[in-house]
C-alpha cells in the first residue's frame, strides 16, 4: 500500500490507477452467451466470423477488443481443428486377362545419362503374356508421339479391350 501512495506521489499519476479492477457486467455475460451460442452452431467459425454476426447481423456495438477478451477467456480461441483427411475409394481388384489384347498395361519411366540428361520412356505391355509390344525412348515424349506410338501398335496388333494406367493424369496426357 505504501508503494502505490509513493508511487502516486513522485509520479503525479492518481492512485485509482493502480488499485483499478475489471468490473464484470452483465453484458459480458451477454457476450459470453453469444459467443458460446454461435461457436456451438457453428464449429468452423473463429473469432473474426462470430464478431461480424454480432455486429452486422445482430447490430450488437460491442467493441471488438472487449468481445475477443470474453472470446479468449471462454478459451475458444485454442479449439484444434481435426485434420481433413481424402476419403479415397478402395481399388478394384485387377482382373487377369485371358487372351491377348484384352488388356494392355502403359507407363511412363524416367532415368538419368552420365552426362545428366534425362530421358523418358513410354511403354506398353500386353498384360496376357507380359510382352512388350512397344517402348518410346527420348529427352521428350509429348503427347503427339504418345498418340502415334499407341496407333502404330493398334494398327499392328489390332484394338485392346482396355488401358490399364496406374496414374490417370498422365494418361490424360
Amino acid at each position: 500500500m505504501r508503494q502505490f501512495a509513493w508511487l502516486a506521489k513522485h509520479s503525479e499519476v492518481s492512485q485509482t490507477c493502480y488499485r483499478y479492477s475489471a468490473k464484470r457486467n452483465a453484458e459480458n455475460e451477454e457476450i459470453a452467451g453469444w459467443l458460446m451460442l454461435l461457436t456451438d452452431n457453428h464449429r468452423n467459425w473463429e473469432f473474426g466470423l462470430c464478431f461480424l454476426y454480432l455486429r452486422n447481423v445482430k447490430g450488437f456495438a460491442w467493441n471488438h477488443k472487449r468481445v475477443y477478451r470474453i472470446y479468449r477467456e471462454l478459451e475458444l480461441n485454442l479449439r484444434i481443428k481435426p485434420r481433413k483427411r481424402l476419403v479415397r475409394d478402395k481399388p478394384e481388384a485387377l482382373a487377369v486377362p485371358t487372351a491377348i489384347n484384352q488388356v494392355w498395361s502403359m507407363d511412363f519411366m524416367h532415368d538419368q545419362l552420365e552426362d545428366g540428361r534425362c530421358f523418358r520412356l513410354f511403354n506398353v505391355i500386353d498384360d496376357f503374356n507380359r510382352e512388350a509390344l512397344g517402348i518410346e525412348i527420348d529427352f521428350s515424349l509429348p503427347a503427339a508421339r504418345v498418340i502415334r506410338a499407341l496407333e502404330q501398335i493398334i494398327e499392328w496388333r489390332g484394338k485392346p479391350a482396355a488401358i490399364r494406367c496406374d496414374n490417370e493424369l498422365m494418361a490424360i496426357a
